[in-house]
């Protein structure tokens, strides 16, 4: 009996191109709402700093960058490119995206942070879009950082992490006094703000 799987043809980074480019002529594709079969891992990378790679070699085309971060999901610890009839896996070595800058309006708890990534999304924290904040258990330091759709979150860049900081604030959570961020309406805890090294 034949192996049916004999007749899948494994996409490639350019057809990929060209079914997101047909499906986001609308805004972002409704990716979490296909469920093609998967058709294996494709040799695809998103490296820490944002820089996507395609066999072991950078994607210098912004527009094309932004193109495959349409069709990008994640699903538990995975992450997939997906159209209507394919999904592949590729590797991201931390985050998807990097947040590479922020606009604030207000100030305390009536201050709204949007941040912008380096694929051209914008994300507003808060309720939704949580800001949150990993620090590495060897050397203490921080990774930052901010949802932006559907279970995909953005490295909050280092320039922009210290400007937060800037515009942090006190608050109390459960008797405990943190340092950490307001954006609508929601505190978002940083450090212990004993901890901190003033």
């Amino acid at each position: 009996m034949a192996n049916s799987d004999q007749n899948i043809v494994k996409p490639t980074a350019e057809s990929l191109a060209q079914a997101a480019q047909r499906e986001g002529k609308r805004g972002l594709p409704p990716v979490h709402l296909w469920n093609p079969p998967f058709c294996g891992d494709l040799d695809m990378r998103i490296a820490r700093d944002g820089t996507w790679f395609y066999l072991g070699t950078p994607i210098g085309r912004a527009p094309l960058v932004r193109l495959f971060s349409t069709i990008l999901r994640r699903d538990g610890d995975d992450y997939f490119l997906v159209t209507p009839v394919e999904k592949v896996g590729i590797t991201v070595d931390d985050a998807p995206f990097v947040a590479v800058d922020f606009e604030v309006t207000g100030a305390g708890a009536s201050q709204t942070l949007t941040f912008e990534t380096n694929v051209g999304d914008t994300a507003v924290a808060g309720p939704d879009n949580p800001i949150r904040v990993m620090r590495d258990p060897k050397t203490g330091e921080p990774s930052p950082y901010v949802l932006v759709r559907a279970n995909l979150e953005a490295l909050i860049d280092r320039k922009s992490f210290y400007r937060l900081v800037d515009i942090g604030a006190h608050n109390d959570i459960d008797g405990k006094t943190w340092f950490g961020l307001w954006s609508q309406g929601q505190f978002f805890p940083i450090i212990p703000s004993e901890e901190l090294d003033i």
